[in-house]
């Protein structure tokens, strides 16, 4: 067996929701070939099947991974209809948490929800597949996914997703629906940090914040920070504000270890027109006005990975009916996500991540450095 085995090692350890005797086929085994074929850029298990069947990757499975026997894709689906779904989000989360450098402090965990489109429209679904996500912004690393009935149980979702995780030291930020007090205490006996966005949810508290910052004598007091960022001829400029001064606060007490608030001012300028907008903050770390724009900024890295599981894996066109699959097949493509991501990283590619995984399509050799990178 050759040396790129860490990633099967991690994914062996899946449990399944009833006895496997093994029919012929391995279940760890089954998950890695269809995780290898996701990260060429194949969108399903048929295509994952027949390229899974060509020699040159036969030959590779066998001589790096030891993988000896191919399912079918009537197989291939009957095995990942067994895998337990706890048991795989465990088995993400730790391979994921092995990708990351010591030093957590300074990292911003973001959490945030995707509908499965495809399933909206399937008579099987009751609603559609709702899944949230945390994804840790500064590596581009998705830590875990868990299923939700429908949007309106995101909050309660995102709560026990942070209950899983390992984020002792992190900045949670989400949107700003999860601005609320008990999600609050939540980060907080994790040992994380919250930077939550108050909207009208929150109406007093961004009331209370609007008001401070509004007044022009007050603002001038607050840390300040400002950026300017140019794209395809639209500026943006960002401002940010803050303050640990929060003894006038009237809701100080109701946030747990509430210690600043602050704001950012988004201004756009575009064909000579000017517009902006506020955004009102409370964090339990004090920040300065930079940390306080990067950490909000690195809120909207998980839509990103969202965005990119549709661009390069079709995730809202997939047509599995079975519900536990396609949660499954969500998981492993995240995987992928991760595996791509950490190549590039690791090795400064300029290229992008849609040609190296269609580099590995053409070549599967080419899967070796890249799973490789993921190795230590």
């Amino acid at each position: 067996m050759g040396e790129i085995t860490r990633i099967k090692e991690y994914f062996s350890e899946v449990e399944t929701t009833k006895e496997h005797n093994g029919y012929f086929f391995s279940v760890g085994e089954a998950l890695t070939v269809v995780i290898l074929g996701t990260l060429c850029g194949l969108r399903n298990v048929s295509q994952i099947s027949q390229w899974s069947e060509e020699e040159s990757v036969r030959g590779l499975l066998s001589k790096h991974l030891g993988i000896e026997r191919i399912p079918c894709y009537y197989w291939l689906l009957c095995l990942l209809k067994l895998i337990d779904l706890k048991s795989l989000n465990k088995c993400l989360m730790s391979w994921a948490q092995s990708l990351i450098p010591d030093g957590k402090r300074s990292m911003t965990i973001s959490f945030d929800g995707k509908t499965i489109r495809s399933t909206g429209k399937m008579s099987k679904y009751q609603s559609p597949l709702h899944i949230v996500s945390a994804h840790i912004a500064e590596h581009g690393i998705t830590l875990a996914g868990l299923k939700v009935d429908d949007k309106s149980n995101e909050i309660p979702a995102v709560r026990d997703l942070i209950g899983l995780l390992e984020v002792e030291g992190c900045m949670i930020v989400a949107d700003a629906m999860h601005c609320q007090k008990e999600t609050a205490s939540i980060v907080i006996e994790k040992k994380a940090d919250y930077l939550f966005n108050a909207k009208d949810n929150q109406s007093t508290a961004k009331k209370d914040i609007e008001d401070y910052v509004q007044d022009d004598c007050l603002r001038k007091t607050m840390d300040t920070f400002r950026t300017f960022e140019k794209n395809g001829g639209r500026l943006e400029e960002r401002t940010g504000f803050v303050t640990d001064d929060i003894d006038w606060f009237s809701g100080k007490d109701q946030w747990k270890n509430l210690s600043c608030i602050g704001a950012i001012n988004r201004r756009f300028t575009y064909n000579g027109k000017t517009s902006d907008e506020w955004h009102y903050y409370i964090s339990s770390r004090k920040l300065t006005a930079h940390e306080m724009l990067k950490h909000a900024r690195s809120e909207w890295s998980v839509e990103s990975m969202h965005w990119l599981l549709d661009v390069h894996f079709g995730e809202d066109f997939c047509r599995i009916e079975d519900e536990d699959v396609q949660q499954v097949l969500n998981v492993v493509r995240k995987i992928a996500l991760n595996c791509v991501k950490t190549h590039k990283q690791k090795t400064n590619s300029r290229f992008p991540l849609s040609r190296i995984m269609l580099g590995c399509l053409l070549d599967c050799r080419k899967l070796i450095p890249v799973l490789l990178s993921c190795e230590n």
